[in-house]
């Protein structure tokens, strides 16, 4: 197992040479990805003035803790600043010596929500009444906060949205898919919490974990307008054949559950400012790379897909540029980002199930393709440090990775049919373990090839 330092601890220690230390320097490289994207040092330069009035701060996500901490050690310790965050269960980092608590932050269950967010949602609206044109909302919005931001609409218990989280997970759905049913069964989400702070101005902050850095997709979007629709919604459902309780689907039919859109005046004045993104993270990697020497190449800050499928094509180029050297020169490194998916198919009768998240799946998929190439490593993580819902980040992909797994009786392809690459790479050593990282920028993938 792959122990790792949380990024806020990295001592700035020399880069590991790549020809010697392929797996410290890919690892190297992910620490860097990951240190671009906290919130000190984005937030900085788009705090907006004092108002007249008072300060409220409102925020979800998996980054919520370390943001709401960003944001006190920014403001003057005299500015009145006081609010309500909601983050993940253990997501909330160490507090700096000195720095005073002005902001709540409370914990929450994701990917699939639970009580405590719900309350924490109730709280939050409870919390915009009696605000006036002379104050200022700032919200610390970031990925993770669709699940954690739960306040279920009319007709919805908590545990239909449980029911139907968990099946949007299990189906393959992409993250806007998902957001677009998330915004049309909340109270809170797609634009309605912004619209509950009428009339004071809303300033959002956020940290984007989706490709194309939508803010309306970025944890549905609770802050912002949705150009989605109730019967964009309706028939996401119908093709992932998730069922609703009939008086919400008769609500979405007849538009009773439509969010507010674009051109909605309550959004009249407000702004969003992306704090970090998924493109900033991987061009801190490539940055790292190319000063060791290495050409660098991002293929994309917005990969979608079956994780395995995305994997599978990883290695077809990766095997292009080791055998022929096109499309790129070797040694080089390549980097992608986005977000994949896993469509978790039946288990058949008598197999155990599997444990595991997209990074990990992608690397099984690629390892399955690269079929031990010679020269060609690669790590696979999600930057905030959880693969799904296990205790990894990810994991790393070696020449011998096939080899070892076969002298260890590992078949590749069973793992793979039960999404259990936890199992695979935690038997080889080979999981990538940060712990939280308080930060989220999503699928960040790198291949080193020699």
């Amino acid at each position: 197992m792959v122990a790792m330092q949380a990024p806020s601890d990295v001592s700035g220690a020399a880069l590991p040479d790549y020809r010697t230390q392929p797996r410290a320097f890919l690892q190297a490289l992910f620490h860097t990805a990951v240190r671009s994207a906290q919130p000190l040092q984005g937030m900085r330069a788009w705090l907006p003035e004092p108002p007249r009035g008072r300060t409220l701060v409102l925020g979800a996500g998996k980054a919520g803790g370390s943001m709401a901490q960003a944001l006190e050690a920014l403001c003057p310790p005299e500015a009145p600043l006081s609010g309500l965050v909601v983050t993940r269960y253990g997501h909330v980092p160490p507090r700096p010596d000195g720095l005073v608590q002005r902001i709540e932050v409370v914990e929450a269950a994701h990917p699939v929500p639970d009580a405590a967010g719900m309350a924490a949602a109730e709280r939050m609206l409870a919390l915009t009444a009696g605000l006036t044109a002379d104050d200022l909302v700032l919200c610390l919005v970031s990925g993770g906060g669709s699940s954690l931001l739960t306040l279920p609409a009319d007709g919805l218990t908590l545990a239909d949205k449980q029911r139907i989280n968990r099946a949007l997970l299990e189906s393959g759905a992409s993250i806007g898919e998902m957001n677009c049913v998330r915004k049309h069964l909340s109270r809170i989400k797609g634009g309605r919490l912004a619209a509950a702070c009428a009339p004071a101005r809303v300033v959002t902050l956020t940290i984007s974990d989706v490709p194309g850095d939508d803010p309306s997709v970025i944890a549905s979007g609770p802050t912002v307008p949705d150009a989605t629709t109730c019967a964009d919604a309706l028939e996401i459902l119908a093709r992932y054949r998730i069922d609703v309780p009939p008086p919400v689907r008769q609500a979405l039919q007849s538009g009773a559950l439509e969010t507010p859109k674009p051109k909605d005046g309550a959004f009249a004045g407000h702004s969003v400012h992306l704090v970090a993104t998924p493109w900033q993270a991987l061009e801190a990697a490539a940055a790292m790379a190319r000063g060791a020497g290495l050409a660098a190449y991002i293929l994309s800050d917005e990969m979608e897909g079956e994780s395995r499928e995305v994997g599978r094509v990883h290695a077809a180029l990766a095997r292009g540029v080791a055998l022929r050297g096109q499309p790129f020169e070797r040694p080089c490194v390549i980097l992608s980002g986005g977000e994949t998916t896993v469509t978790v198919r039946p288990r058949r009768e008598g197999a155990a199930p599997g444990r595991g998240g997209r990074a990990g799946e992608f690397c099984l998929g690629l390892a399955q393709a690269l079929q031990g190439m010679d020269g060609v490593w690669a790590l696979a993580a999600d930057t905030d440090g959880i693969d799904g819902i296990e205790d990894n980040a990810g994991a790393l992909v070696t020449p011998d990775t096939l080899a070892r797994a076969a002298a260890a009786q590992l078949r590749l392809a069973d793992h793979l049919d039960r999404h259990d690459a936890y199992g695979y790479f935690e038997a080889l050593g080979d999981l990538v373990i940060t712990g939280p990282t308080h930060t989220n920028v999503n699928d960040f993938r790198v291949l080193l090839v020699l």
